[in-house]
């Protein structure tokens, strides 16, 4: 089977991403959640966790990395955070590429919470963006257990500024109107990549030695 065509996709912190990529799963992508395959790495027999065990002591615990530990250890500090990314992409990486070697489907979509700050956009055909205007975004954030202000400050200064992600975006999904609303525009962005990828093929048959 020829290679999949892949779509990346990512937003900010509280913009909907995980329930988008939901809606993408239910029209019949695979999605490969990158923050899923974290939690599988740092889990118990975990590939991370002998060597997060010797490059950050005391965060494993019960044979598990303890996040909340880790997220201390690292937290303001650059060059553990560096460190600890240097450590744990790699790991992601080889996950994502066993699944698109075994996808079995024309598309797929990988699910990047840092897509653009990883440099992971030069590897997918289309970058969706899922974005929520400002206020949406903290409200969401604030509404979750153990969030404070100063965290939400923390994680968004890690990130890309969403109006830069919509920018260098391919489509774009709002999250702000509802789930049948974003529903639509998932329906929307796979019938055009589809339509293209059609007229590809189309030229492709039509043309075989261009």
């Amino acid at each position: 089977m020829p290679k999949p065509f892949v779509i990346g996709l990512t937003g900010s912190i509280g913009m909907g991403k995980s329930e988008t990529a939901k809606l993408f799963a239910a029209e019949g992508v695979p999605v490969h959640d990158a923050d899923a395959a974290i939690a599988r790495v740092y889990g118990k027999g975990g590939a991370a966790v002998e060597i997060i065990a010797r490059a950050f002591p005391g965060t494993v615990k019960d044979g598990a990395v303890d996040r909340a530990a880790l997220s201390a250890a690292v937290v303001n500090k650059p060059d553990a955070l560096k460190k600890l990314e240097a450590l744990v992409h790699p790991l992601v990486a080889a996950e994502r590429d066993e699944f698109l070697k075994n996808a079995g489907a024309p598309i797929v979509l990988l699910d990047i919470p840092l897509l653009f700050e990883a440099g992971a956009d030069a590897e997918v055909g289309a970058i969706v963006v899922v974005s929520a205007p400002e206020a949406v975004q903290r409200v969401r954030v604030l509404s979750r257990p153990g969030m404070t202000a100063e965290k939400f400050e923390a994680l968004k200064a890690r990130q890309m500024d969403d109006a830069q992600k919509r920018q260098q975006a391919h489509y774009v999904v709002m999250t702000d109107k509802g789930l049948d609303h974003a529903r639509e525009q998932v329906k929307m962005i796979l019938a055009d990549i589809r339509a293209k990828l059609a007229a590809f093929a189309r030229a492709a048959k039509e043309n075989p030695h261009a």
